[in-house]
């Protein structure tokens, strides 16, 4: 298998994951709050969440994709990686943030 194939998908899985913690997060703080800006948080997270649920069927289970992206040339690879780990970056940083 592919190493930049693999890192791809498996920032795109812990992308899932924060997003959706910090969905809920933001969910419950818009509840008992109500501020706009808490809204405005929660329906980032549910379009970049939406988003990633969606690079996660396409690197998992389309055939199509999976295999265009599985055997394009490395640099497509290492470029479609680079991509998913800084969003990675971005979400564990407002993670971070959120839980302190």
């Amino acid at each position: 298998m592919s190493l930049w194939f693999e890192a791809a998908r498996g920032a795109v899985v812990l992308n899932v994951v924060l997003l959706a913690g910090l969905a809920t997060v933001w969910a419950r703080n818009y509840r008992s709050h109500g501020a706009r800006h808490t809204l405005g948080l929660l329906v980032f997270a549910c379009v970049l969440l939406a988003q990633n649920l969606l690079a996660l069927y396409l690197y998992t289970l389309h055939p199509t994709f999976h295999n265009w992206v599985y055997y394009s040339a490395p640099i497509a690879q290492r470029g479609t990686m680079a991509m998913n780990v800084l969003e990675l970056v971005a979400i564990a940083f407002l993670v971070k943030i959120t839980l302190e």
